[in-house]
């Protein structure tokens, strides 16, 4: 993910945040370009499985920009929001949702909709009953975390910013921009541009939900705000390859055992040492994905003696040895080329 140096400054953690987007590999991209007319009803398939031990390879949260119009969105869990304008709507993990506006006869699943555009890659869709039109402009984030990685898994089901509120604010202006080159004639670059602002909204998304957390949250953005287990992170994720220890991490913080361990369960929901171990099998991942390093150097990268040893573990996090995981990534690759 590329962002800017001043975008970065204002994050709630600059280094704990971007560390982490820096490991799940996030990549930005518009893929539709709706005009809904009332009455209407879509539905959205769900398009990740969270069971697939190879899901790093297929993850991806979901943006839908409301340019125009309004609408009523429900989520798998059964959850109504009235949406308008001006709204930005992100789903995490991408599971089955509905959008409609009026008293639709039906549904229509969304990727029956919809036929290639002028803008490579960026679908189009016209649907309804030629009443009122609602835009929608949908985007992705495609991510390399792992199963075990608890970034994604700490966000809410559905994240709503209400920006026809604030129009100079950030969100706002990002939205208005992805729109208008959608809207515009292709031009080179246009797709990376694209993906670009895309990243840059999931970034301001964060930015604005973690600003809201109460002293209770959980997860990483919630550590972002915690001196004492943002400092832990930090360092986990500076010298994941160090033979930590709690007693040595507690140092380092200038905190007890005892209190560290106490304060990191609160926060991230796990031990210090196995949000370590779960970090390094994220940089290993990408290691055995990006790269035909052997596995011995990739063990000693991350922090273990062995191959054996590094092998033991990445067994018991991911289901299967990292020679396998290898094949079945070179695999995805090859399918997908």
């Amino acid at each position: 993910m590329t962002v800017t140096p001043s975008v970065v400054a204002e994050a709630p953690d600059a280094d704990l945040l971007s560390d982490v987007l820096k490991a799940v590999r996030l990549t930005g991209s518009v893929f539709l370009n709706g005009r809904f007319t009332a009455p209407f009803g879509v539905i959205s398939p769900a398009q990740w499985d969270g069971t697939d031990t190879l899901a790093h390879l297929k993850h991806a949260s979901v943006f839908h920009l409301i340019a125009r119009g309004e609408c009523v969105f429900e989520n798998a869990a059964g959850e109504r929001f009235e949406l308008r304008a001006g709204d930005v709507v992100l789903l995490p993990f991408t599971a089955e949702h509905r959008f409609w506006c009026g008293d639709p006869e039906g549904f229509a699943p969304a990727n029956q909709l919809v036929r290639p555009g002028p803008v490579p890659g960026v679908g189009l869709v016209s649907h309804g009953g030629g009443g009122e039109e609602t835009r929608f402009v949908c985007g992705y984030l495609e991510s390399a975390e792992l199963l075990p990685a608890p970034f994604f898994r700490a966000l809410p089901e559905v994240l709503i910013e209400r920006t026809g509120e604030d129009p100079g604010s950030a969100i706002a202006t990002i939205s208005a921009a992805i729109i208008r080159e959608v809207d515009g004639e292709p031009r080179p670059g246009l797709e990376l541009m694209l993906g670009r602002m895309m990243e840059l909204l999931f970034l301001e998304v964060l930015r604005r939900h973690a600003a809201r957390l109460p002293p209770s949250a959980s997860g990483v953005l919630a550590a972002s705000r915690d001196p004492l287990v943002s400092r832990a992170l930090t360092l986990i994720h500076r010298e994941a390859a160090r033979r930590w220890t709690v007693e040595d991490l507690a140092a380092q913080v200038a905190s007890s055992r005892t209190v560290l361990n106490e304060r990191f369960r609160q926060v991230m929901g796990m031990a210090p040492i196995e949000y370590l171990t779960s970090w390094r099998m994220q940089i290993a991942s990408d290691r055995l994905r990006s790269s035909r390093a052997p596995l011995a150097r990739i063990a000693e990268e991350v922090g273990y003696e062995s191959e054996a040893s590094f092998s033991r573990a990445f067994r018991r996090i991911m289901g299967m040895s990292p020679g396998a995981w290898r094949d079945g990534v070179a695999g995805e690759a090859r399918a997908v080329a």
